[in-house]
């Protein structure tokens, strides 16, 4: 057991090294940083869940299918409907369908698609800061406007570590490293694009 955690930990730090630049590209974009200031506008708010809104829509259609073989628990993972609901409660319109991260060519093994649901599980983590952010300044909850930032609510952490554990025993045990790095880290770029 401790031999699988450790090696499961190197992965880890591995996959987190080779993501940091792009990872960090993403988190400094104008939109990024907007919904974590302190004086964030509803605008700028609604702005981040619209161009969100694509990016989750498109791996729930696009990618699930190709993973929902290693994460069972993929029902229970949807948040399109989260955006949807916080968009419409806003009063803002729902953008028009485009695919970010799966629009041109794209033709990915499991391996890579489980790097690219590696960032999106991983946002939620970050989304209960922002949640918290929002709650502060805008004044908007969980049942007003800001469902999809409170992601699993108390159980964001366990969710976190559940996935974790079936992402790097399927990488370890399928010895996909390769491909799971290349997944996350063009997650990253295209949600950056996205956002850019």
């Amino acid at each position: 057991m401790n031999n699988s955690t450790s090696e499961s930990q190197a992965f880890l730090q591995k996959l987190r090294n080779a993501t940091a630049q792009s990872h960090t590209a993403l988190e400094e974009l104008p939109v990024s940083k907007s919904i974590i200031k302190p004086d964030v506008s509803n605008q700028e708010y609604i702005t981040y869940l619209t161009l969100m809104y694509n990016v989750i829509k498109d791996t729930e259609e696009n990618i699930y299918p190709l993973i929902e073989h290693i994460f069972e628990d993929l029902g229970e993972r949807r948040k399109s409907h989260y955006l949807e609901n916080d968009i419409q409660k806003l009063g803002a319109k729902l953008p028009e369908s485009k695919a970010p991260l799966t629009s041109t060519g794209f033709n990915a093994t499991p391996g890579f698609a489980a790097g690219v649901m590696y960032v999106i599980e991983g946002s939620t983590l970050g989304g209960r800061v922002i949640y918290k952010n929002i709650n502060n300044t805008l004044g908007h909850t969980e049942e007003n406007g800001a469902s999809y930032f409170a992601g699993y609510g108390n159980t964001t952490g366990s969710h976190w570590k559940k996935f974790l554990e079936k992402f790097t025993t399927y990488t370890i045990d399928n010895n996909c490293e390769t491909e799971v790095m290349a997944g996350a880290d063009y997650a990253f770029n295209a949600i950056r694009q996205h956002l850019s």
